[in-house]
């Protein structure tokens, strides 16, 4: 009988089908759970299960309805909000994987920064603002300070305050945002928590692993060599390998095994984010999932000459298959996600083969389309698109990318706006 893996997503797309087709070279059976079955195009010739993330008591009933009694081998996550049915289909269906308990953790910022407080690891100071304030300058918080959703990702709400005037502003915004239709839609019961913490300077570092028994095994450090400094926090490159110093390498992974144990994860990706102060470490963030999307085409590994993507890597390790042979490829990578820079409708895009043209870039994909609205960040969510490179050296890398996307010109058409 083949392995059995099931795949909880929110979404369609680029790295469902690398699952699929890494999945048929491995001869595991991917099973998709989704809460968008209604536009799957069905790439497994098999129905997904339909499932509701804020509702998991009743999505693990339809998961165990569907599969039945038979064995699962393993599951995994795309985004954030299927975290926690995952872990609850793992332990259901006895296979290793992170707790439900932990999974939770990771998904709320309040409890994660109060998790990594107790574990003695550095954090900002933070305040929930209460959703009848109407003054968030009440807090008499220092500044600068961070105004920010619980319940979103991506940056999406994500504002910096330096006065109280600023800070009320961006909770007003911030409000807004939470009360969109498309949040409103998530029926999250924290949807209208927000958290005010302090601001963290320094450069800041996604690290890519999976947890086995409880320990963390890096695959990848990125850097992030725009600044993030705010107002908004839109990232846009991810460079791996990190360029910073290796005892500096070594104190960012310490800081997440210690903030992974403290949270409770134990078996399968994380996805951590941090910054780096004047040698001083602080997480932000320990997510239960893998770097999503077409963002993980940055990564491939290899093994005695041969490569495979990310995806692969993921289902080795859930179904017990050899995953510790494989490592990073030994060149450097790195992807730019193209940021929208105005409010407005797309109509289109210039240069992509003049871009594509640069010397280590090896794919531009252009996700936008012809005459979708677009909002950049804060309110926003989504790219224009995404550049790839690879190069011997990272600084090579940084600079393709930044060079493809200088030869790119966007047309929006800044007179029309969101309704």
């Amino acid at each position: 009988m083949r392995p059995r893996v099931l795949l909880c997503a929110t979404t369609t797309g680029y790295q469902l089908r690398m699952f699929d087709e890494a999945a048929a070279r491995l001869g595991i059976d991917l099973r998709l759970a989704s809460d968008r079955c209604g536009v799957l195009d069905d790439p497994w010739r098999d129905h997904a299960i339909p499932v509701r993330y804020h509702d998991v008591d009743s999505s693990l009933e339809a998961l165990q309805a569907n599969l039945g009694a038979s064995s699962l081998s393993g599951v995994l996550a795309v985004g954030d909000r299927p975290t926690v049915l995952a872990a609850r289909a793992a332990r259901a269906f006895g296979v290793r994987w992170h707790p439900p308990e932990a999974a939770e953790i990771s998904r709320n910022k309040i409890r994660l920064r109060e998790r990594l407080a107790d574990a003695g690891l550095p954090v900002p100071w933070f305040r929930v603002l209460p959703p009848e304030e109407p003054d968030a300058s009440r807090l008499a918080p220092p500044y600068p300070c961070v105004v920010k959703p619980v319940i979103l990702s991506a940056s999406r709400g994500v504002i910096r305050a330096d006065t109280a005037g600023e800070l009320n502003e961006a909770v007003t915004r911030l409000r807004r945002i939470l009360a969109a239709p498309d949040v409103r839609g998530l029926r999250d019961p924290d949807a209208d928590v927000v958290l005010v913490e302090g601001f963290v300077p320094g450069s800041e570092h996604a690290v890519e692993g999976l947890m086995a028994a409880g320990r963390l095994h890096a695959l990848a450090i990125f850097d992030k060599p725009d600044p993030l400094d705010g107002p908004f926090f839109e990232e846009t490159i991810y460079i791996t390998p990190s360029r910073v110093a290796a005892a500096t390498q070594a104190a960012m992974l310490g800081a997440i095994q210690v903030a992974a144990t403290a949270i409770g994860l134990t078996d399968g990706p994380v996805h951590a984010e941090c910054r780096v102060h004047r040698g001083r470490v602080v997480v932000l963030e320990v997510a239960a999932r893998s770097i999503g999307g077409l963002c993980a085409r940055a990564l491939a590994f290899t093994h005695e000459g041969f490569a495979i993507p990310f995806e692969e890597l993921l289902l080795r390790h859930a179904t017990g298959m050899d995953w510790q042979s494989w490592s990073r490829e030994s060149r450097a990578s790195g992807v730019m996600m193209i940021p929208i820079p105005a409010a407005g409708v797309y109509r289109g895009v210039d240069g992509e083969a003049a871009s594509l043209a640069v010397p280590g870039v090896t794919s531009v994909q252009i996700t936008a389309k012809t005459d979708q609205q677009l909002l950049p960040l804060p309110e926003g969510s989504t790219y224009l698109g995404f550049i790839f490179a690879g190069a011997d050296e990272p600084g090579e890398v940084e600079a393709a990318l930044r060079a493809a996307h200088s030869r790119l010109h966007f047309r929006i058409d800044r007179a029309l706006t969101m309704a």
